[in-house]
């Protein structure tokens, strides 16, 4: 997936925090929360007709493997804040962050502390961002308001080191790395391991306990389905891997780069012959197969070949265009992830006329906000 996570005013991994004032989590009230949350969805989609709502619920604390902290400098004494949302001026110290996976609340005092050792690795840092894992690797990136030189390279090796994580610097929009920009996260999904490669400022599911319970939701969906599969929005690879056992052979589209070159390595690191990754964005993907034009990357894929039954998106919190749904009326069956039920509602009303709905998921990768990640699948009507 190429969209960013949540606007930064409404990020509880930001450097604004989803309300300060509230200590950031409450896990008291999650069940009556999602509750809500659920109930809302079912109103929502209700003239769908959908089946029963799936509920994967979230852990209720340290669920969260990314956060960005702002490091407030304060005489001799530099410590890390966040601010309330919409509120560029009210900030709050933060010391310890239970939306942040326990991770990364274990590695903030040691990382202000070993920095505090070193002028070059604190002068004029202003924000400090973390990237973890379930398998219990970290990448810590640091941003600077000056130029960054060989002088700050010795101690960084330093501090990557002393950490035991990889190290990035980050400055006027060059990045400086230690050793390497990624970490690579482990899933177990339908009783496989899979093994993610992770790249620094690229989009990953920020929530990984829930992501796995997205893509186990995928592959139990897509039982019984069979042919080849269309993946939209691809990103690294996260789903396409996944679903890979499920269907004859797997072409994603993704855009970005570096989340192509992602995906290349997670293919090569998992061992799988069946997925393949063409770099193209799935708005130009869309027009090429409704005929409007394709070129050199288009042609190269020989899509003839293919007998596509299932297409999953996976887009951005602005949903489908109107080329895109087109497209994916074509299809039998469709997947559709998506992190903003208002763009889902519409185009599942585009799409009401051919498809209905199979399944109905919630996944609450955001808890303690108003944000829901749902899943569907859809099925062709049948002729009658």
């Amino acid at each position: 997936m190429s969209h960013s996570d949540l606007p930064l005013s409404e990020q509880a991994s930001s450097a604004q925090a989803p309300s300060a004032r509230s200590g950031f989590t409450q896990p008291e009230r999650y069940e009556a929360l999602l509750t809500e949350k659920a109930a809302e969805l079912e109103a929502q989609f209700a003239e769908f007709s959908p089946p029963a709502l799936e509920v994967f619920a979230s852990e209720k604390e340290f669920f969260r493997m990314r956060a960005e902290f702002r490091v407030w400098h304060e005489e001799d004494d530099f410590y890390y804040v966040m601010f309330e949302p919409g509120d560029k001026f009210t900030r709050h110290r933060v010391d310890q962050f239970p939306v942040a996976g326990r991770l990364i609340n274990e590695l903030m005092p040691r990382l202000l502390a070993a920095v505090k050792q070193h002028d070059v690795l604190r002068r004029k840092l202003f924000q400090v961002d973390f990237l973890t894992t379930q398998s219990g690797q970290a990448l810590i990136s640091l941003l600077y308001h000056k130029a960054l030189d060989d002088s700050w390279l010795e101690p960084a090796r330093w501090l990557k080191q002393e950490l035991g994580v990889e190290l990035v610097g980050r400055s006027r929009k060059v990045k400086h790395k230690v050793d390497q920009d990624w970490v690579v996260e482990t899933m177990t999904v339908a009783g496989r391991t899979l093994h993610y490669k992770q790249v620094e400022n690229s989009f990953t599911q920020p929530n990984a306990g829930v992501a796995e319970k997205m893509l186990n939701w995928a592959v139990d969906a897509s039982r019984g389905l069979s042919g080849d599969l269309l993946e939209l929005y691809c990103g690294n690879g996260n789903f396409s891997l996944a679903l890979a056992d499920s269907f004859d052979r797997v072409v994603g589209t993704e855009i970005a780069k570096s989340s192509v070159q992602a995906a290349q390595y997670n293919i090569e690191r998992n061992g799988i012959s069946n997925v393949r990754i063409a770099r193209m964005a799935s708005e130009d993907f869309s027009a090429a197969m409704l005929g409007q034009g394709g070129g050199r990357r288009f042609q190269e894929l020989n899509l003839a070949e293919y007998n596509f039954t299932t297409v999953l998106v996976d887009p951005p919190r602005a949903g489908l265009d109107d080329d895109t749904v087109e497209l994916v009326r074509r299809y039998d069956h469709i997947l559709y992830i998506s992190c903003n039920p208002d763009t889902l509602h519409a185009n599942l009303t585009a799409l009401a006329d051919s498809h209905c709905i199979e399944r109905f998921a919630l996944f609450d990768q955001f808890p303690y906000t108003h944000h829901k990640e749902c899943g569907v699948l859809l099925s062709r009507r049948q002729s009658r």
